[in-house]
């Protein structure tokens, strides 16, 4: 264990009962950071990944990637015979055009209806000027065809146009199916998976391709409960990686709520992203990970092997005086890895002993 620079280091020779000499170090207590780390292994994994499929039953006529291959947001991935949903789509189409033909002959004849009607009754009210008598209007009406539409009991409009409707949905459905002969990539990425091979038949919604996110890779990592209880989103940490020389700055952005067992041990999955993510990531790869989840600065300070006895908020050092040493209670605050925060018992440039 380190000792910071600054701090006095006392060597006494002690005779034990063997007859043999043996070493006491005393250190001097000083003001300094106490720190604490919990550490595991983890792996590197996407942050999102996509499992993509065709929107049709076909025969896989062309894929452009392999595992490994890296795409842009919208290139074409796989693509399966589009013969028989280019037909559909076009029988759709034709089914539409007579729709809206049909509709366009409803109106045309209901207009025709109505303009007869109209000009019936205006010719009625003009023979009646002429000869004096004014026309009852009920009259008039009875002489003259008033609905707008041909007398079958059936408005001939709105059926038309329910037809258009049906078809016009029709169209959207089967250009939906012609679009789903093709995989496109939804996001940047690395494709992972490559399911099948040109020529096999495959499966509407059935995973074909899976594509991820290596563009904001993560590191998942698994901590004992021991752990886990210390663990909060914001939490900084290292992500030291086998082919990098420096350790690489991380942030906890996940805390699984839930553990699992292995049958004797608890863990809780942790996510950190990277800080800077080095752009030779590897999907799988082994990172070790340490969490700084304590920290106090400028605080009085013994090295944490000085400290025995630790119950609650109290633990027992020896207080070195010339030859002699006292045991003593103190009062602790953080424990950290190296060192251990000392917040009553003792002051500054008191000697206690670094290892008993």
């Amino acid at each position: 264990m380190g000792i910071a620079a600054g701090v006095a280091l006392g060597v006494v020779h002690s005779r034990q009962n063997s007859g043999k000499s043996a070493t006491i170090v005393a250190v001097a207590v000083a003001k300094g950071a106490v720190t604490l780390d919990v550490a595991t292994a983890g792996t590197v994994e996407p942050a999102t990944t996509r499992e993509l499929s065709f929107a049709v039953n076909g025969t896989v006529e062309a894929i452009k990637v392999r595992a490994g291959t890296k795409v842009k947001a919208g290139a074409t991935l796989a693509t399966v015979d589009d013969t028989d949903a280019t037909g559909d789509v076009d029988d759709a189409e034709g089914t539409l055009s007579d729709a809206e033909d049909r509709l366009d002959d409803a109106e045309d004849q209901a207009a025709a209806v109505t303009a007869s009607a109209t000009a019936c009754a205006t010719a009625t009210t003009a023979r009646g000027h002429l000869t004096g008598v004014s026309p009852v209007p009920e009259v008039a009406a009875a002489g003259c065809t008033t609905r707008g539409y041909p007398d079958t009991g059936n408005d001939s409009i709105l059926s038309a146009r329910q037809a258009v409707n049906k078809a016009s949905q029709a169209v959207d459905k089967a250009q939906a199916a012609l679009d789903g002969t093709v995989i496109l990539a939804p996001i940047a990425g690395t494709v992972v998976s490559v399911a099948g091979s040109v020529g096999d038949t495959v499966s509407s919604g059935k995973t074909f391709l899976t594509l991820a996110d290596t563009y904001d890779m993560q590191v998942e990592a698994d901590f004992p409960e021991a752990d886990a209880g210390s663990l909060k989103v914001g939490q900084t940490g290292t992500i030291t990686l086998a082919d990098h020389d420096e350790a690489l700055d991380g942030t906890v952005v996940q805390v699984d709520p839930v553990g699992t067992s292995d049958g004797t041990l608890v863990r809780y999955g942790v996510v950190l992203s990277f800080k800077s993510a080095p752009t030779d990531l590897l999907v799988g790869q082994t990172a070790q990970v340490k969490v700084r989840v304590g920290e106090s600065t400028d605080v009085l300070r013994v090295p944490s092997t000085a400290v025995h006895d630790i119950t609650g908020g109290s633990g027992t050092v020896l207080v070195r005086s010339g030859s002699r040493s006292t045991r003593k209670t103190v009062t602790v605050g953080l424990r950290g890895d190296q060192y251990t925060e000392v917040t009553d018992g003792l002051a500054s440039g008191d000697q206690v002993v670094r290892s008993w």
